[in-house]
């Protein structure tokens, strides 16, 4: 959603945000809907005037006993009342009709977002440690787990189909730990309040983070219209939707570990082997909510409660500011920290840390009251905190040593019940 007012004033701003999205201008049809619906309410504001009118001149004409007067006034007063609930039915149709334009229509890009086409053009801002090196050579996540008969693949496959795994004994024991650890970083060291939200929301809900209506295919709809979340942002985000808070009570913070569900729709042929991309995996999500003027050093300071996962795990990775063409459909700017993968000898993304202004705010209709007693939406930020699978891929990976065996870093050995070595389950 957009304010219609601003949009007006900064018509070539909005539309050069949208010709960097790649789709064009888009104000001038923006702008016709909002003169079509706001001409239907000015007719209808004068109907009912009219009407108002006339209904009190009915009282005065019986009171004088012009019955004719009367009769004829009863006449205009149904006629216009007709009138009237015509317009009411376009003003509807109107307004629905300029909600779900503006409902599909992307973010504004913050200025300082770099131009390109795809994951291509990122831009590298950061690095931490050089790549792990071995004197062997260097297996995937998948060879190692299956070698140690604590990642199976095809017992999850003849239950529930392609891109699930089953994770037992110190593998299942490792994917908890990594959850908790970061859990912990996030609310121990950096504030964030822990929170157990439902995994099911409603359409209004996806709505209000942007899943719905423009990516309905990504996600996966229950037989009751309600959905399974892709991630915790959408619950946390939701927890302040249709609320008007005061400026005392911002910043919130709200990380979670949950499950996520998402149906990787446009993934076909994509890494379908491994954990990488998976229909169900888990996820410490953190939201932050506050004021306009907080919104970009919170992005900044947001980024580094994220990698500080990795310093603390020592886990080489590096930070890219993602392009025009790779930024997410919500977000005005997006940070991404991919790790290191030796057995892949690349980076992949592992975390996403975004700065959404106040586009998913006006979607949910949640506000702030000022210092000054002025009513104004909220900005939203989301990162994750990090992915449990893809983190876990990189611990594996980076970790592993010439036998298989996985050493565990020593600060995520006390969640391990101070297991250093994952071997074979015997």
């Amino acid at each position: 959603m957009f304010d219609m007012k601003w949009l007006r004033a900064n018509k070539e701003e909005f539309d050069n945000s949208m010709i960097r999205r790649g789709i064009g201008p888009q104000s001038e049809k923006l702008l016709e809907l909002d003169d079509a619906r706001r001409a239907t309410v000015a007719s209808l504001n004068e109907l009912q005037e009219l009407r108002n009118k006339s209904s009190k001149q009915i009282g005065q004409a019986k009171a004088r006993g012009d019955k004719e007067k009367a009769q004829k006034l009863l006449a205009e007063v149904a006629d216009l009342k007709a009138k009237v609930q015509e317009g009411e039915e376009s003003e509807r149709q109107q307004t629905q009709a300029l909600n779900e334009f503006m409902l599909a229509l992307p973010n504004l890009l913050a200025s300082d977002v770099p131009e390109g086409e795809d994951e291509n053009d990122n831009i590298e801002i950061s690095r931490f440690m050089e790549p792990t090196k071995f004197d062997f050579v260097p297996k995937e996540h998948f060879e190692l787990g299956e070698a140690l008969g604590l990642m199976d693949f095809e017992a999850s496959a003849r239950m529930s189909g392609s891109r699930f795994v089953v994770l037992k004994g110190q593998l299942a024991l490792l994917e908890r730990a990594l959850g908790n650890f970061m859990l912990n970083v996030q609310t121990i060291h950096h504030g964030f309040t822990e929170v157990s939200a439902p995994l099911l929301v409603r359409p209004e809900a996806m709505i209000g983070t942007g899943q719905l209506p423009k990516f309905s295919e990504d996600s996966f709809e229950t037989s009751d219209g309600r959905w399974l979340i892709p991630t915790s942002e959408v619950s946390l985000t939701n927890l302040v939707r249709e609320q008007t808070l005061s400026y005392k009570d911002l910043p919130l913070r709200y990380s979670s570990l949950s499950y996520c569900f998402r149906s990787e729709s446009g993934s076909a042929g994509k890494d379908t082997r491994g954990m990488l991309r998976q229909h169900q995996f888990s996820k410490v999500e953190m939201v932050i909510i506050t004021t306009p003027d907080k919104a970009d050093e919170t992005h900044k300071e947001m980024l580094g409660f994220a990698q500080e996962v990795f310093r603390r795990l020592k886990i080489p990775y590096r930070t890219v500011a993602l392009c025009t063409g790779d930024m997410g459909n919500s977000m005005q700017r997006t940070f991404d920290i991919e790790a290191w993968m030796p057995g892949q000898n690349t980076y992949r993304e592992v975390s996403s840390v975004s700065m959404g202004g106040d586009w998913q705010a006006r979607r949910m209709n949640a506000r702030y009251r000022t210092e000054e007693g002025k009513v104004e939406f909220v900005h939203t930020l989301n990162g994750s905190g990090v992915a449990v699978g893809r983190l876990m891929i990189a611990l594996m990976e980076n970790y592993q040593n010439k036998d298989g065996s996985i050493s565990i870093p020593e600060p995520l050995q006390r969640y391990m019940n101070g297991l250093e070595v994952i071997g074979a389950d015997k």
